[in-house]
């Protein structure tokens, strides 16, 4: 059996930066194990599949070692696959996650955007376990849904944190986010998630579901600009609407092949 699969570099204007992510379009499921070993074989921070259904279509993301509950750069890599090669012509695209419920995703020129459902966060003390996972000292933490959240005092302290992966991956969490007010853009960040398989993850739109509405909160305003500063980097466009948000980027594609499965 022959599966197409593309690689899509998300969230920048250009490939070999932004976060690259496998998609496979598929007509049925295939098994939870076949996914997961093709993810593994991929060796992305996401693979994203999905199955058409009704108007819409039903969407499951894998890393190279576990199912993840929401992935926004393979949801804007999926989405750009079927508007650029496999004729979707509306600009409006209806994804259903069973772990995540109804994704939208619409097209404005060069731009897609996500809209999905905003994170609830809660301040946490800095624990030592915290403290210790970076070598420089957050000014506060949170707890959200899956990830914590430190803030850090400049851009600076951001670009330049060396996490402790090990440390990072004993805590009960799918990751880690860090974040500070941006010198050029609104808001700044990097994630880590050693414990979901990725080290440092390029570009996480998941982790913007935190990010926008705390950074609306803070500079007091719904719309935002972001930047991710891992090596590829990636840049992010985002609006906060109450219990949802908005993500926007952009996506290039890197290459279309198949699969070959016995």
């Amino acid at each position: 059996m022959k599966l197409r699969i593309y690689q899509v570099d998300a969230f920048t204007d250009r490939i070999f930066s932004g976060n690259p992510a496998a998609i496979c379009p598929l007509e049925e499921w295939l098994s939870e194990t076949i996914m997961q070993q093709i993810a593994m074989e991929n060796n992305l921070a996401e693979t994203a599949f999905f199955v058409k259904r009704d108007q819409g279509y039903e969407i499951r993301w894998f890393t190279p070692t576990l199912e993840v509950d929401l992935c926004g750069h393979a949801t804007l890599a999926s989405a750009f696959v079927l508007f650029n090669c496999a004729g979707h012509t509306a600009d409006t695209i209806r994804f259903y996650s069973p772990r995540s419920g109804h994704l939208e995703v619409k097209r404005h020129q060069n731009y897609l955007t996500l809209n999905f459902p905003a994170d609830f966060f809660t301040p946490v003390p800095i624990t030592a376990e915290l403290e210790a996972a970076f070598d420089i000292a957050p000014e506060a933490a949170y707890k959200g849904r899956t990830d914590y959240m430190l803030v850090f005092g400049s851009e600076e302290h951001v670009r330049r944190a060396k996490p402790d992966l090990a440390r990072i991956a004993q805590l009960n969490a799918r990751g880690v986010i860090i974040t500070a007010k941006g010198n050029e853009v609104d808001f700044v960040s990097r994630f880590f998630a050693p414990q979901s398989g990725i080290d440092e993850d390029p570009v996480t739109g998941s982790a913007h579901t935190t990010l926008t509405p705390y950074w609306a909160r803070e500079l007091r305003k719904n719309e935002l600009t972001a930047r991710q500063l891992s090596a590829r980097q990636g840049y992010l466009r985002c609006n906060h609407l109450d219990d949802r948000v908005e993500i926007s980027g952009q996506a290039r594609l890197y290459l279309t092949g198949e699969i070959e499965l016995d």
